[in-house]
């Protein structure tokens, strides 16, 4: 169980290191392998094609020395002494006696018929895969290093030897009579074999290297496109996770909006009963009683009392049809929609003025080109709401309206000199404020109010993106 929990470790941790490094890692040790295994494959095929070279120019130079001296070998079983001591002579000296360790000449039954050391001379030996090679008509050549050297006179000559088994053919029937064995001192072939290794593992390193390198920096160059996405993949994910909390807030935001705008709906729609009854449809119940008195019908009524009693029930009618179009006027929005934000707060302050005969100070600083519809309803609704309480509650001291931009976002501001008041004491059924504040908020905008005295200033804020976006309408663009 531990070892799997610790393999799993190790996967988990491999898995962690970037692609490159798990490259360098995986590929070099692949590429040092190949470089192992193609340059022992490559220097074996060249050390024995050195090895059969050199072994077949010296095997052609002893047999163009040695084979006159032989008799024929097809009628003579032995050499006699006039042979051997005309192959002494030719192997001691001169430069065969300078390059062989060894020399002995065999017979096909395993007979030394001559040997460089005289003991062997004559004895019979079963021949080994080496003789019985060369027997079969083809030369045998082996490179023994000096801690390879397993005769006593290949010990004694302290040099590695090139052994070679060269078939003796008659000339004119071209039969192997015999085979010359013969080991030849290969300091000089030992330095030059060393050296082809050398070059040979040179060149396959430095091309594996080369080969290494082009592909490293193909993977390095790619690791990095890679990684780079990688980065910004997590920040695209990361951008849309908090745009995904955003939308959470605003959808939440919203949804408390949509609550809070249907019980204010509510709670108006009952207010403006409650006006319409307490107002003019008692005006109008006392016109009506009037009427339904016998005074305008009883011929002993005085013509004065008459005419009292028709300015009294046209009076009541008159103020009904004035509190009626009071209500109308808050109800009706002006045409708005073609109009832009400067010529929408003119008509409001206006409107303002001339209801309550007050002034109202305006300021506006950089107004946007282009507003939605919602945007224009909500900030005229904003300015006429916030004016009337400042009038109802502020006494219509001081009130001014103001109008700014600072960065990404347009700020209305609608302020009065009155005394104040606790903003913790106004009631939650209350329509003006509430309203307002889920007015401004359902259009991702904020609310505050800061109402120490002297004086109350309301304050709304919208986004630029949202006050500028077009909801579809054509005639809600500013012209």
């Amino acid at each position: 169980m531990r070892f799997l929990v610790r393999a799993d470790d190790l996967i988990r941790r491999w898995n962690s290191q970037p692609l490159a490094r798990q490259f360098l890692i995986i590929g070099g040790s692949v590429a040092a392998a190949a470089m192992l295994v193609v340059s022992a494959f490559v220097t074996s095929l060249i050390e024995e094609a050195v090895t059969r070279n050199s072994a077949a120019t010296t095997a052609l130079y002893v047999d163009s020395v040695i084979a006159p001296l032989l008799p024929d070998m097809q009628t003579t079983q032995v050499l006699d002494d006039s042979v051997a001591r005309a192959l002494d002579e030719t192997l001691g000296q001169g430069a065969l006696g300078d390059r062989l360790a060894s020399f002995r000449l065999w017979r096909a039954d395993g007979t030394v018929l001559y040997s460089s050391e005289k003991a062997m001379v004559g004895q019979k030996f079963e021949l080994g895969p080496e003789l019985t090679t060369a027997f079969d008509g083809d030369m045998v050549a082996r490179f023994m290093p000096l801690d390879e050297a397993d005769g006593e006179t290949e010990r004694l000559s302290n040099s590695p030897l090139l052994e070679i088994y060269n078939p003796l053919l008659q000339p004119w029937s071209g039969e192997v009579v015999a085979v010359s064995e013969f080991h030849e001192i290969a300091d000089e072939f030992q330095q030059s074999l060393n050296r082809a290794r050398l070059h040979t593992w040179l060149a396959v390193a430095g091309f594996t290297l080369a080969f290494f390198i082009a592909l490293s920096a193909i993977v390095l160059r790619g690791s990095r496109t890679i990684e780079k996405q990688r980065q910004t993949l997590g920040q695209r994910v990361e951008e849309l996770s908090a745009l995904l909390a955003q939308n959470e807030a605003l959808r939440g935001r919203l949804r408390q909006a949509s609550q809070r705008a249907t019980a204010l709906n509510e709670t108006l729609l009952r207010r403006i009963g409650a006006d319409l009854h307490d107002g003019p449809a008692q005006l109008v119940a006392y016109a009506s009683l009037r009427l339904d008195s016998n005074k305008l019908v009883s011929p002993s009524t005085p013509e004065d009392v008459r005419e009292r009693e028709i300015a009294a029930i046209k009076g009541s009618l008159d103020e009904a049809m004035n509190e009626i179009r009071t209500l109308c006027s808050g109800l009706v929005l002006p045409q708005i929609e073609t109009a832009g934000l400067r010529e929408i707060l003119e008509r409001c302050v206006r409107a303002h003025e001339q209801r309550t005969g007050t002034t109202v100070d305006l300021s506006m600083i950089g107004p946007p080109i282009r507003l939605s519809a919602s945007a224009k309803i909500c900030i005229y609704r904003f300015v006429q709401e916030a004016l009337n309480n400042a009038y109802r509650h502020g006494g219509g001291v001081a009130q001014r309206v103001t109008q700014s931009t600072n960065g990404d976002k347009i700020t209305v501001e609608v302020a009065d000199g009155g005394p104040g008041f606790d903003p913790g004491e106004v009631q939650p059924t209350s329509l003006g404020l509430a309203g307002l504040k889920g007015r401004v908020e359902s259009l991702g905008g904020t609310f505050e109010i800061n109402a120490n005295a002297p004086g109350t200033i309301v304050r709304m804020a919208l986004g630029l993106e949202e006050m500028e976006h077009d909801d579809g309408n054509p005639s809600s663009r500013d012209r």
